[in-house]
């Protein structure tokens, strides 16, 4: 059996076994392909958790097909989730500026609880 299941919309699901592997060498190799200056400063997370809320407003926008992460950087250099809505043709859900310059619709998602720092409890995709 294949460890992975195409769904519609490109979604793909894969086993517990190989998100074990896929976060196990993650781990083990995170600090390896640093450059020396950056390793063992937390650069490169463990995980980032998200409040439902989070991903519900993502995906309760109108034309809402999806959700993408992306990943950003920090000021301390500490890489970031950053997730946003995709619509029907792929496209990011962005907020826009009204003449006024104030924000309307559309929501992105960061600041979630970063790990090392706020861990969550042992699981095999962590030990």
């Amino acid at each position: 059996m294949s460890s992975t299941t195409t769904l519609p919309g490109n979604s793909q699901f894969i086993s517990l076994d190989k998100a074990i592997e896929m976060t196990k060498l993650y781990r083990d190799g995170k600090e390896k392909i640093l450059a020396p200056e950056y390793k063992d400063q937390n650069i490169l997370l463990l995980s980032e958790t998200f409040s439902r809320e989070a991903f519900d407003s993502l995906l309760s926008q109108p034309d809402c097909a999806g959700i993408r992460i992306y990943f950003g950087m920090d000021e301390a250099m500490t890489v970031r989730v950053i997730a946003v809505a995709t619509n029907k043709d792929n496209a990011d859900i962005l907020p826009s500026a009204d003449k006024d310059g104030d924000t309307e619709e559309g929501d992105i998602v960061e600041q979630g609880q970063q790990c090392p720092n706020f861990c969550p409890p042992p699981s095999p995709l962590n030990e």
